[in-house]
């Protein structure tokens, strides 16, 4: 059985609903559906990692660097596809009272106050906890904003749909499982991980990103997270485009060990676009086996031709 950061009828839902159909059992809280995994409660968990209007997911983020090992097996991308919705009869002008989750009254503000210029908008816990408030008759509020598939689940009617200021925004969750070996390469991968440095000194963080630049890895994400040790001691929490089994990966990576405290592997996994990265000449695999090769001739006969 899957898990997955709930309830029923979030944007975490319909995007595990793209993955599967099986009974899939919701959690509170992120951290509740990574601990499940890694009390074996449920196989995997799906988790929102990252937004492109609000950032990264701290509580994710967080989590994953700490507690037992966990590893990201596969990322969905879902668009942000916010609607208004609201008891059958209701009609928009009739609006008045909006329920929603901060995050999502913040990517539909500008819609608001165009479109429901009247209404009172008060933040809740959830969106779908917001159309479940909604569906109850008695409920105060009117409409509520939320994902369609929240609408759906309380049988309520959409009064607009697209309704978000950013009709671009997408979220990206991950799957993530008990630690074992790495997804099979697809050639569009994509390596998660935390960089913790070995001290904080000038060129601390430079000397972790020169061991991608140097090895031709492009970074899709990089976060300064706190360590919840020291006011002011950092760790790094990168994406890499990249699977661990590309030689650039693996030297990218010796060379993190070599320089931080400690580097914590989450994963490489088959990137959701199917994007392949442009490795620069110099760093495909067949560039460093022809590195390889001529080094072991050098060793065996000092000739360099």
């Amino acid at each position: 059985m899957l898990g997955y950061f709930g309830p029923a009828g979030t944007f975490t839902h319909q995007a595990l609903l793209s993955v599967s159909t099986d009974e899939a059992r919701p959690f509170g809280t992120v951290a509740q559906a990574l601990d499940a995994v890694r009390a074996g409660e449920v196989s995997a968990a799906l988790v929102p990692i990252e937004n492109s209007v609000e950032g990264g997911v701290s509580a994710t983020l967080d989590n994953l660097a700490a507690g037992d090992r966990l590893m990201i097996i596969r990322e969905v991308l879902l668009p942000v596809q916010f609607g208004l919705y609201a008891r059958p009869g209701t009609s928009l002008a009739d609006v008045r009272q909006i329920l929603t989750h901060p995050h999502a009254y913040n990517q539909t503000r500008d819609w608001v106050a165009a479109n429901c210029p009247c209404a009172h908008v008060t933040e809740g816990g959830s969106t779908a906890a917001a159309a479940a408030d909604v569906a109850n008759p008695g409920s105060r509020h009117d409409a509520a904003i939320c994902a369609a598939v929240a609408g759906d689940l309380y049988g309520l009617e959409s009064l607009a749909s697209g309704i978000a200021d950013n009709e671009a925004a997408v979220t990206r969750f991950v799957l993530v499982a008990r630690q074992g070996p790495p997804t099979e390469r697809t050639g569009a991968d994509k390596t998660t991980l935390v960089a913790y440095m070995r001290e904080d000194h000038p060129g601390a963080l430079q000397e972790i990103l020169d061991q991608f630049t140097m090895r031709g890895v492009n970074l899709s994400r990089i976060e300064s997270r706190p360590t919840k040790t020291t006011l002011g001691n950092y760790c790094f929490s990168i994406d890499a485009e990249g699977h661990l089994l590309d030689s650039r990966m693996a030297e990218a990576l010796m060379g993190l060990h070599r320089v931080c405290k400690k580097v914590v592997f989450l994963g490489s996994y088959a990137r959701a676009d199917r994007v392949k990265p442009r490795v620069p000449a110099g760093c495909t695999d067949a560039d460093h086996e022809a590195a390889a090769s001529w080094l072991e001739t050098l060793r065996a006969t000092g000739k360099d031709d």
